[in-house]
Parts: C-alpha cells; sequence; structure tokens
C-alpha cells in the first residue's frame, strides 16, 4: 500500500515547550510531517507530537497534564485500531525525563532524527530510546514558518559552558555552529520572500564560529566574509555584519548571549550595523558572587555591571533584559538581596524571574535545595515589583518621540500589536491592515509592560 493511501485523513497536532529554539523545531516537524501529507489540526488528531523541554520542571509538568488527558481518549485511528492517539515525544529531553515517559508515549525521536518521524508513524514503530546521531540532519530541513514576516533562524544549537543548573548540554549536546554560508543563503532567502524580522537562534550566540570557505563565500557574494583567507574563522560579530550587509529593509535580533563572552567587538558591531536592533537580553541570573560561582557562570558582578555600562555607554538608546534565578541551593537572604541591588542599579527594561527547580544530570541537584517554595516566590514577588518601577520608568521615556515598529498582529476595532526595534510593545490604531509591515508612530502614552501610540505618516 502506497504511504499516500495508508497515511490519507490522518492529522497531527504540535505542542511546544520551552524557548524560540523549539518553536523554531516545531517548524521543521510542520514541513516534515505536511511532506508525508499529514494535515495539521489542534483537536480530535490522531497523532500528538510533543516538542519537549527538559530545561525546567513546569513544561514537564505540563506535558504530564497532555499524557493524563490522552489517556481517557479513544482512538479514530482506521490503521491504528483500538489504540488512543500515536503520542510522539522530541526536543530537549533528559534521559531521566525520557525513562519516566517511555510508558506513556509511542515514539520517542532525537531531534536530530525528526525526518524520521513519519517513517515510524507509517510502520506502527514503538521506539523507547532516542538514537542519538552525530550529524544534525534537522537543519536540512526547510521549516514552515508560523510568521509571514518574522523568521526564527537557528545559527548553532548545544552549549558547552556547562552552568550547574542548566539541562541543555545534556539534551542539546556540545555546541555545533551551522556553517556561515548556509545561513546567509537561507537569510537571502527569506529576505527575498518578504521578511521584515530575522532572529538569529542560539543557546549561547555570542560563541558561534564557522570556518570560511573562499569558494562558498565568493558565490554568496558577501564582501564581509569573501575577503576573509580560506581557513578564517567566522564568529559572531563578522556574521551579524554578513547579513547586515544583504540587501532589504529588515531588523535582525538575536537570542540569547553569555555575559562571558560579550566582546568589545560585538558591542562595536552591534552600534555600527544600523539593521541590528537596540535590544540585547544579557543573563545575569545572581547578583551574588558565591552564588555566580557555584551556578559556574564564570563572570563576577562586577564585571557583569562593565559589560552594561559599556553597553550603555556605547548604545545609548539599547534596551536590556536579562534572567534570573531565585533560590538557587544555599541562597541566602543576604546573598538574594545582592540580587536585588543589581536589578535596581540595572534598570531593567525586561527580566525573565524563574524559581530555581532541581534538573537531572547537573551538578546543582547534587546541592541541598533548601529555600522553600514559598521563600522562592516571595523573592520573585520582590524582584517582580523591583522590575515593574524600572520597566515604567523606562518606558516612559519613549512618551513623545517617534518610533519605527513592526506591526504583528490584529487585536480588534483596528486596533494593532507591534512592536520597536528596542523589543518594547506598543499599541496603535489604523483603518487598514499593517500587519508585517513596518510603520511609523508616535508614543502617546505607556504603561509597565507596553506603550501606546498614534500612526505618523504612514
Amino acid at each position: 500500500m502506497g504511504i499516500k493511501k495508508l497515511i490519507e485523513k490522518k492529522y497531527y497536532s504540535i505542542f511546544v515547550f520551552g524557548c524560540a529554539m523549539n518553536i523554531s523545531d516545531a517548524e521543521r516537524i510542520k514541513a516534515v510531517m505536511d511532506q508525508h501529507g499529514y494535515k495539521q489540526r489542534q483537536n480530535n488528531t490522531d497523532i500528538i507530537i510533543l516538542v519537549a523541554c527538559s530545561v525546567r520542571q513546569s513544561p514537564i509538568d505540563r506535558i504530564w497534564g497532555i499524557l493524563n488527558k490522552v489517556k481517557s481518549r479513544k482512538s479514530k485511528v482506521k490503521n491504528f485500531p483500538n489504540r488512543k492517539p500515536i503520542v510522539v515525544l522530541t526536543g530537549c529531553v533528559l534521559p531521566e525525563d525520557i525513562n519516566k515517559f517511555a510508558p506513556r508515549v509511542d515514539i520517542i525521536v532525537d531531534i536530530n532524527n525528526i525526518k524520521n518521524i513519519p517513517e515510524l508513524i507509517i510502520h506502527g514503530a514503538v521506539e523507547k530510546k532516542i538514537k542519538k546521531t552525530n550529524k544534525l540532519r534537522y537543519f536540512e530541513v526547510e521549516p514552515i514558518r508560523k510568521s509571514k514576516f518574522s523568521a526564527l533562524v537557528p545559527i548553532m544549537t548545544g552549549c558547552d559552558n556547562f552552568c550547574s543548573y542548566c539541562a541543555v548540554p545534556y539534551t542539546r549536546g556540545r555546541e555545533y555552529s551551522r556553517p556561515a554560508y548556509e545561513i546567509i543563503k537561507e537569510i537571502k532567502k527569506l529576505v527575498s520572500k518578504g521578511y521584515k524580522e530575522i532572529i538569529l537562534l542560539g543557546q549561547n550566540v555570542n560563541s558561534y564560529k564557522s570556518k570560511v570557505n573562499n569558494a562558498t563565500m565568493r558565490r554568496l557574494n558577501n564582501n564581509t566574509i569573501a575577503r576573509l583567507p580560506h581557513g578564517s574563522i567566522v564568529n559572531f560579530p563578522i556574521l551579524l555584519r554578513a547579513v547586515s550587509l544583504i540587501p532589504g529593509n529588515f531588523w535582525i535580533r538575536f537570542f540569547t548571549s553569555h555575559p562571558k563572552d560579550l566582546s568589545d567587538e560585538l558591542i562595536k558591531t552591534i552600534k555600527e550595523c544600523d539593521k541590528v536592533c537596540r535590544h540585547i537580553n544579557l543573563p545575569a541570573q545572581s547578583g551574588d558572587n558565591d552564588i555566580l560561582k557555584a551556578m559556574n557562570r564564570k563572570y563576577t558582578v562586577g564585571e557583569y555591571k562593565k559589560l552594561i555600562q559599556k553597553l550603555k555607554k556605547s548604545i545609548p538608546k539599547i534596551a536590556i533584559s536579562t534572567d534570573i534565578i531565585v533560590g538557587f541551593p544555599g541562597e541566602t537572604k543576604k546573598q538574594f538581596e545582592h540580587t536585588a541591588r543589581l536589578l535596581q542599579e540595572v534598570e531593567y527594561d525586561m527580566a525573565y524571574i524563574a524559581r530555581y527547580s532541581p534538573r537531572p544530570n547537573t551538578k546543582a541537584v547534587e546541592l541541598d535545595d533548601n529555600v522553600s517554595h514559598q521563600e522562592k516566590k516571595r523573592r520573585e514577588q520582590v524582584l517582580t515589583k523591583i522590575l515593574k518601577k524600572t520597566a515604567l520608568k523606562n518606558n516612559k521615556k519613549y512618551i513623545g518621540k517617534q518610533v519605527e515598529i513592526l506591526v504583528e498582529k490584529k487585536i480588534d476595532n483596528h486596533y494593532y500589536w507591534g512592536k520597536t526595534n528596542s523589543y518594547k510593545h506598543i499599541k496603535i490604531k489604523s483603518p487598514k491592515n499593517l500587519c508585517g509591515r513596518f510603520a511609523n508612530a508616535k508614543v502617546i502614552s505607556a504603561t509597565t509592560w507596553a506603550l501606546k501610540g498614534i500612526l505618523v505618516d504612514n
């Protein structure tokens, strides 16, 4: 029986947990499934694909919630009688989580092997162990992007930093950087299709490194890289400059940066390249040196503050966000106060605050998780209160100023949400649909988390 006949009227749904990289993975999974004739919908599906994230416990808990719902559903899958929907698990999954999920899912696939998902489904295969591969084959899959104007472009995957709380090296593996020519070729194609925002992704984009192959690079007509000698290393600042040279009107964003690798060269590149957005996410994680050492972050609070000072001095209008973990094992109230002081001094535009949760395989799991749940919650609330003040203060600076925005979605009654170059969310009113287009707006008011503006000369 042919594949087309076998999979007739089969529907699948994808549930994504975790960061933008997982969303990007889901776009590639959709491409693989659609290519084999499957159709996507969120309800009453024959196949459920879970793109998991083991980095924190909360996404894992949400997956258990989905699996508990699936348990009670009856199957209507023609070729798999008397079975519940087929459940596929992939993404960033720790070995211990794999072992726990194995009895409750049908197929577990390494993210590098997503091309194999349809074949495993068609043959009714039951694979309970992730089969690792050395080659990152999933980068070969051209994604079906959710957005028609904003594109997620992974430039690397994995991490070599081994922060003591982080599971990424054990789920994504060691760092792997995509060849620069592949990235530039992909972005050129996106820009030619009218994409207005290119988001470069990596667990630590600052450590991106790719060797130059002159013959291939010169065919791309990119002067930044073509002039480099064969065998040279393309680092992240060089890649940014190369992408900036691609003709077209578009923004470049990137997530996320490790402070230990934020070089003067990168700061200069952000300043000099107009297409690179004036926003950076620079995770501090803690404002206490002893905690940073226990986290294996490889920088001190003083060094981190100097980076912030360099950024603000070199690029005065830059918006800075951060990641913070509260309640790391052994964190005393005094050490937490050091983190609170850091937030007050830096005056972040945004902070993503997480309560520490122990993850298998990490070094921190060996430590005594001695900060209570209630105390973690209290510390999170303290930092959120500080953040609200600084975010509002920073947003008010925009009042009366004209900003360029990328309009993202319609709300209702001619109102739209967009965002500025500096990653500020803004609400505007327009009689015509501006989604996916750049527009100019004058900011008339500000709240803690957003701006409100009126269109100017559009």
